[in-house]
């Protein structure tokens, strides 16, 4: 067995019907698909296929969880993966149990605190997501097959799963939609190692749109896999592979590290809000905590009154953000070697003291907030993808090489890109990492630890009963983007079509801007930056491919943000 179970109690969340937003004749386009059967929606069209026919077939959720990830290692190579890791939450409806597996990396053993400093003591930017020693220890494969040994369905088998990965990566896919998008964009990232130009290279430049990228090595790790199952990866000559693609780039992981590697059974993190029952992952994800964190001082203030994209709501939001993002960076790390107060973070009397200090109509500055005492209260790239199948179970999965392609660095001979993932570590107390995240002690790098992260796989129960699943990439963006999908379903009576597609907003305590998509009235950014909000109009946040349960079935929406999203059923 290779996942360690810690604190995990399954009890039974509750789940809700939210009335449904009335749609007119011009919202068609905002209409969520509907089945009955099940549910896949993810960022890659070919991959949600995969977990629809995996539904078909008699697999659960999970098998069709666990498919879409091998396949989105083909589809989707700038998010998708063998290299990196992630966080799954899986729902058992006839046990009405939840449980949360944390397939995150870990730093090698060999990993120091301060390796990441330069001569002047400074952050050396490069060495944490350019070169050898960013590559974390990778969990995707230990992850998804300890999901498929615990929780699938019993009728297909891991191999089963594999096999239209395998099938992908050996006849090859189309260029196009995202792929034929993020290609050129990570041309210098992966012309930079041989072995990536021979997999991602079409001479002197990347695949272009409507050629055909074949994976060979890809599909052949995969047939080992399917052979062999886990170990097959972690031991012998994959491991091998990885390893020394690693140390040749003067990283430090080693064979060793990759055989040591355990998914971890963590119990789900839990909240209320506005009658809903929230659950989501845990630590060292920060983002579970701090969407219930969020979403506790949020439950005070009337935002349906307010309006959807109204400069109040709007502000609320932003001003619920900045005091859990200061928190983030002073209590949050892996809960193995680091004491985090989630008790306390996510109490409600810990957001009435937070509420109390929001003016609403005014902007506080970062320097004005601090993080808070929770103790007193105790009791890039990613991707994500949700399924939901006829029985009600269900899987929400977020997964991530950190960078798009990760480190750039394919394997020799395996076809897995390695993740760059070390620099979600704090390399310094009060720095900053690529995404602008402070870090402090709580997630220094230390052997064996797993890096803190902000995705946030999430589950919204009414009464027992499973009605959303969510969540979506996004470095630091992902919380405030899963919060939104969350207040514009129970507070704004969205369909999840609307809920995923309206505008979204982000601020993350330091830097000091509120981050705006474009859509917001230019009434309400004149409001917001009248009341002292930086406000910056930017590039889109997130792909928060989501399922939900109607009156009309299930009902999937597919990210509008990204090119060859899809949500499919039966």
């Amino acid at each position: 067995m290779r996942a360690a179970v810690v604190g995990l109690t399954l009890t039974g969340p509750a789940l809700a019907q939210p009335a449904a937003a009335p749609i007119q004749a011009d919202d068609a386009r905002h209409l969520p698909v509907l089945a009955s059967r099940g549910m896949v929606s993810s960022q890659e069209a070919l991959a949600t296929r995969v977990g629809v026919d995996i539904l078909r077939r008699g697999g659960n959720a999970v098998d069709a969880a666990v498919a879409v990830g091998f396949a989105l290692a083909v589809t989707l190579p700038q998010a998708g993966n063998l290299g990196g890791g992630g966080f799954m939450l899986v729902h058992r409806a006839a046990r009405n149990e939840t449980a949360a597996i944390d397939y995150r990396e870990t730093a090698p053993a060999a990993a120091t605190r301060d390796m990441f400093l330069g001569s002047d003591g400074e952050p050396d930017r490069a060495a944490s997501t350019r070169g050898g020693k960013a590559v974390g220890v990778p969990g995707t494969v230990r992850g998804l097959a300890e999901a498929h040994r615990l929780y699938g369905s019993g009728r297909l088998t891991l191999a089963d799963l594999i096999a239209p990965a395998e099938k992908l990566a050996r006849e090859g896919i189309p260029v196009e939609a995202g792929l034929a998008d993020s290609l050129p964009r990570a041309a210098g990232r992966l012309g930079n190692w041989p072995s990536s130009r021979k997999v991602f290279f079409n001479g002197d430049r990347p695949f272009g749109r409507d050629e055909r990228l074949v994976q060979t090595d890809l599909a052949d790790t995969l047939a080992a896999i399917a052979a062999g199952g886990p170990e097959a990866f972690y031991r012998g000559a994959i491991a091998s592979r990885i390893a020394a693609a690693a140390q040749g780039a003067g990283g430090i992981m080693t064979e060793a590290d990759l055989a040591a590697y355990e998914a971890v059974i963590r119990a789900p993190v839990r909240g209320t809000y506005r009658g809903h029952d929230i659950v989501s992952m845990p630590a060292p994800s920060s983002g579970g905590i701090h969407l219930i964190q969020i979403l506790n001082v949020l439950e005070g203030f009337d935002l349906a009154r307010m309006g959807a994209g109204s400069a109040g709501a709007v502000h609320l939001l932003a001003e619920a953000m900045k005091p859990a993002y200061a928190d983030r960076a002073t209590w949050l790390g892996d809960p193995a070697r680091a004491q985090v107060p989630a008790g306390g973070l996510i109490a409600k009397s810990y957001a009435d003291t937070l509420r109390a200090a929001i003016d609403p109509a005014r902007a506080r500055p970062a320097e004005a907030i601090k993080a808070g005492d929770p103790l007193a209260f105790e009791p890039d790239q990613t991707t994500h993808y949700s399924v939901i199948d006829a029985e009600g179970n269900a899987v929400a999965n977020t997964t991530t090489l950190n960078f798009s392609y990760g480190l750039g660095l394919v394997a020799e001979g395996t076809g897995v890109l390695l993740n760059n993932e070390m620099d979600d570590f704090s390399a310094k107390t009060g720095a900053a990492n690529a995404f602008g995240l402070i870090g402090g002690p709580a997630n220094a790098i230390r052997p064996g630890a797993r890096p803190l992260s902000s995705m946030t796989p999430a589950f919204v129960f009414r009464d027992g009963r499973l009605v959303l699943v969510t969540g979506s990439p996004g470095g630091s963006r992902i919380i405030s983007t899963v919060i939104q999908i969350i207040v514009n379903v129970l507070d704004f009576r969205m369909n999840l079509a609307q809920a995923v597609a309206a505008p979204r907003i982000h601020h993350q305590w330091r830097p000091d801007r509120l981050m705006v998509e474009e859509g917001l009235s230019p009434d309400t950014l004149a409001l917001l930056r009248a009341w002292g909000h930086p406000v910056v109009v930017g590039s889109s946040s997130g792909s928060a491919n989501s399922v939900m349960r109607t009156e009309d079935g299930l009902a999937g929406a597919a990210d509008p943000r990204q090119r060859g999203t899809l949500a499919d059923g039966h």
